[in-house]
């Protein structure tokens, strides 16, 4: 394949020779008019204070800063001007513009508009962030790779700016955090809520963990509690943590008894009456970090990541390669990858900080080999995991760890493996499989040995017919007697029966699925973040 044939579009990054690959990820809509000859404007006020644009200053993430490998001696630098693939018809992402060099926090500042919430719960969640600045440096350094994307999409919707800083109470914008519930992701969905909200879930990939796509979600289903409760966000919030009809409930019991129905007339879960004063809390020290002994990382108003398209499965392993990250940061930002191979049917976009994104298209363009050793694979039949890795030429440990089969399972015909590449098996992983491809696995049920008694008259085929067992089988069993010879009345006869299959082995079997929780439908329960 010619390395070159997938590059599509005008190139991105002005001045610079490479394949248009590179993908601002900005907003799909421009909020405000951009200023003439300025690129794009991203709406922060006038007086905010100016960070340093990349190519300029340190980056705003120590990951970012200690991770992204130099580029080739003979690369040119990267250029100030992106155009976003996303949106060509939109103005250029001008990096040396007044409004890229304003500062982001600055922007969030000045737009939390909604009421203040006092109290002892509040002060409770402040001292919890003043005693603990380690925790809050982490946090708010992890929150500068997607806090951009998350303003732009808040602030092009017109909901109110308090949801951007959503992410720090429900996981410290961890985007793979998962709860003592089964809920997932920056955004905490539960599975059922996530699949409402057309988050992907299966073998390969599971999108609540996506930053765009758990985004996206997120704010679908905020706006949709913002409507569905007048627009009084307290209890929005609140059902967005504890769910719309435990929401609904508590406001009918709370006018019944002669109150508002407002959010503290409530009687709620601990963590769901704890919710919005952690989200005040939070706002508080955006707003005054210096009353928490806490300093905002440096936080430029444009994009922190790019998206690069891809057309051929790529490994993970190999795409942080080229990227010059480590596997580890590449997961940051790409981290709904369920797999160790990235499939282009599905992901057909990888998110990259701006420092690899341009290595990446060189190397991309440039890389003469294949770029997955793995494909898919269906089971024909229902199989024990040694028997599917014999028959695809690999090891049981190997095809135990890489598809996460544990204990004593059988594989379900119809189960999707990720198995090698190999001369006959050699091609990408369909569309359809790479959205749909599940793993169902059942327990591995002993044989218990019983014995019975002949009746007159009997043989080995009869009893055989009689307990629906292969004749060759029994006949092994019972030391290789003829089948049709006639027993003695009486005469013990060994048959071998599946046990009942162990509690351990069918909680196995839940663990394996890829989307293990549920939920009722419109209901969100209570979660913990990690």
């Amino acid at each position: 394949m010619n390395p070159l044939s997938f590059l599509r579009r005008p190139l991105l990054w002005v001045l610079l020779a490479l394949p248009p690959l590179l993908t601002a990820c900005a907003q799909l809509e421009t909020p405000t008019t951009p200023s003439p000859g300025s690129g794009r404007a991203w709406g922060t006020p006038g007086n905010a204070p100016a960070v340093e644009p990349p190519g300029t200053a340190n980056p705003a993430s120590e990951t970012v800063r200690l991770l992204s490998a130099p580029l080739a001696d003979d690369a040119p630098p990267p250029k100030a001007v992106v155009q976003d693939d996303l949106q060509p018809e939109a103005p250029e992402v001008n990096f040396q513009s007044q409004e890229a060099h304003a500062d982001l926090w600055a922007r969030i500042q000045s737009q939390l508009l909604l009421a203040d919430l006092d109290g002892a719960r509040v002060q409770k969640w402040e001292a919890y962030y003043q005693q603990r600045p380690e925790y809050v440096a982490r946090m708010l350094d992890r929150g500068g790779r997607y806090l951009f994307h998350i303003v732009e999409e808040v602030q092009r919707r017109q909901l109110p700016m308090e949801l951007a800083l959503l992410p720090f109470i429900e996981s410290a914008f961890n985007p793979e955090a998962k709860s003592r519930v089964a809920a997932s992701g920056m955004w905490q969905f539960m599975s059922a809520t996530g699949k409402d909200f057309d988050l992907k879930q299966n073998l390969f990939r599971d999108d609540r963990r996506d930053v765009l796509a758990s985004t996206r979600a997120a704010l679908d289903y905020l706006a949709q509690l913002g409507r569905r409760y007048d627009g009084d966000w307290q209890l929005a919030l609140a059902a967005y943590n504890w769910g719309m009809g435990n929401v609904d409930r508590a406001v009918k019991r709370a006018r019944a008894a002669g109150k508002p129905g407002r959010y503290e007339d409530l009687r709620m879960p601990a963590e769901t009456a704890d919710y919005v004063p952690k989200l005040q809390a939070i706002e508080n020290l955006v707003r005054a970090p210096e009353r928490f002994g806490a300093l905002l990382p440096p936080l430029a108003n444009h994009p922190y990541f790019l998206s690069v398209r891809i057309e051929r499965d790529i490994d993970v392993e190999l795409a942080a390669q080229l990227a010059g990250l480590s596997p580890e940061v590449f997961r940051q930002f790409n981290p709904q990858l369920n797999k160790p191979v990235v499939l282009a049917a599905a992901t057909p976009q990888l998110l990259l900080p701006y420092e690899a994104a341009e290595r990446f298209a060189r190397q991309y363009a440039a890389h003469p080999g294949s770029f997955s050793s793995w494909t898919a694979w269906q089971l024909p039949r229902t199989m024990k995991p040694a028997d599917a890795a014999r028959h695809i030429g690999m090891s049981e440990a190997e095809l135990r760890a890489v598809n996460a089969i544990q204990g004593r399972m059988l594989i379900k015909a119809g189960s999707t493996l990720l198995v090698p590449r190999t001369a006959k098996r050699d091609h990408d992983v369909s569309e359809h499989l790479a959205d749909s491809a599940q793993l169902a696995l059942t327990p591995e049920q002993r044989l218990v040995k019983r014995v019975v008694k002949a009746r007159k008259g009997d043989t080995l085929a009869s009893i055989a017919r009689r307990q629906r067992l292969p004749v060759e089988q029994l006949v092994a069993w019972n030391g290789g007697r003829a089948a049709s010879a006639v027993l003695k009345t009486g005469q013990p006869v060994t048959l071998k029966v599946r046990a009942p299959a162990a509690k351990a082995s069918a909680k196995a079997q839940r663990s394996s699925r890829p989307a293990a929780a549920s939920a009722t439908k419109g209901k969100r329960p209570v979660s913990k973040k990690a």
